[in-house]
């Protein structure tokens, strides 16, 4: 069940919210100032009140996250649709790539008695990390993940159980 504190039926300036980037931090209003601020991921969010949403400006284009009374919903880019052909087109680069690849080792191996013949499997399995690596880099850049953020969040929820 969520948390009631931030239960409220509608968005407003005077509430505290949870923040919806890092997800640990709580968002609050700015004075004198349309925006509002993560007292843990120090991230500054414009605000419009009408359409009960918040934009995160430090980017282009900014990330968009509604209230629904509850929760933020899912973070979207504004003006931006990424489809299936977005999602079809990064399995594509991964796993394509590791078929060439492993297709050519599989129908052109080594012989067995030549050293290092784990070579071609091993590359194989390398090419599927790397290409793996760049989609999930490319995922958390365009969604500005704050990976340091949970992090620090990590390391102070351990320190604390240590000391407790």
């Amino acid at each position: 069940m969520p948390n009631s504190k931030f239960l409220k039926s509608s968005f407003d300036y005077k509430g505290e919210y949870p923040c919806p980037l890092c997800r640990v931090g709580k968002i609050t209003h700015l004075t004198l100032m349309e925006a509002m601020s993560c007292d843990f991921c120090h991230q500054i969010f414009s605000v419009d009140i009408e359409q009960q949403q918040i934009k995160m400006p430090s980017r282009q284009p900014p990330l968009i996250w509604n209230w629904n009374g509850f929760h933020w919903t899912e973070a979207q880019l504004e003006g931006v649709e990424l489809g299936w052909g977005y999602v079809m087109a990064a399995l594509a680069f991964i796993f394509i790539p590791t078929m060439l690849v492993g297709g050519i080792a599989y129908n052109f191996p080594p012989k067995s008695d030549m050293p290092l013949t784990w070579i071609p499997s091993i590359w194989t399995g390398f090419t599927f990390l790397c290409h793996f690596i760049i989609i999930f880099w490319l995922f958390i850049e365009i969604y500005q993940i704050p990976v340091m953020a949970y992090w620090r969040a990590l390391q102070q929820r351990l320190m604390r159980h240590e000391n407790s």
